[in-house]
């Protein structure tokens, strides 16, 4: 079913909706912080992770790095500015643009692995994935991207850090837990990841675990009020 038209979707077609959605971009989405610092490492293979990449962002990444394809995990929203000039900079460019809607704050679910683990498979690169700061769902993202890709193992990486912006406490903290509970799943009896998710893997019990055990209310308070994590 076609998905019915957002009453806030941006007009790129005058020069206000484009100034619009640029004011929405560099302010309200915290766009101004990220043209200074868009926390851009290389993952190897290929493959970058990054915050939120403007329309000049992407033109010089095309240029200089040779992108051919952009991971949007933040999730298709036209009444968002920063997405609506992501979209029409990718069109322009003609970079492939695939959008998946992760969580930072929940535990990743099973179809999210697989369509991840897919897409590393077939898309073109070089490429980038990236989400609001670059940090939590890029994270994820990235140490799936290495383990599916790279063939690393998981407990060798660590692209869910402080590095990143990435921090272990609050509701962001179930991210480092799904990896923490297959480490000890395969400790105990040797499995596959793949095999773990698939096969063991329940988002909503560890979830609940995960919020008994490790949950701290002024770790959720600075991620999501000071940090202002999406």
């Amino acid at each position: 079913m076609p998905r019915p038209p957002s009453p806030m979707h941006h007009n790129l077609k005058t020069r206000l909706g484009r100034l619009i959605a640029r004011l929405d971009m560099y302010l309200v989405d915290h766009g101004a912080f990220r043209a200074l610092y868009n926390n851009l490492h290389h993952l190897g293979g290929g493959m970058y992770r990054l915050s939120q990449p403007s329309p000049s962002q992407l033109r010089r990444y095309r240029k200089t790095l040779g992108i051919r394809t952009v991971l949007n995990l933040r999730g298709e929203n036209l009444g968002q500015g920063a997405y609506a000039l992501e979209a029409d900079a990718c069109r322009r460019l003609g970079l492939k643009l695939i959008s998946f809607s992760l969580g930072s704050r929940r535990m990743p679910r099973v179809d999210e692995v697989l369509a991840l683990r897919d897409a590393f498979q077939t898309i073109e690169y070089p490429a980038m994935l990236h989400c609001k700061s670059g940090a939590d769902r890029a994270g994820l993202a990235s140490a799936l991207y290495r383990h599916f890709h790279m063939g690393e193992p998981i407990e060798k990486i660590t692209e869910l850090s402080w590095r990143y912006g990435h921090f272990q406490f609050g509701n962001t903290g179930r991210l480092d837990y799904f990896f923490e509970a297959y480490l000890a799943a395969h400790r105990a009896r040797p499995i596959a990841f793949l095999d773990w998710v698939q096969n063991a893997y329940n988002p909503e019990a560890l979830q609940a675990e995960y919020d008994q055990r490790r949950k701290s209310k002024l770790g959720t308070w600075f991620v999501d009020k000071v940090l202002r994590r999406e």
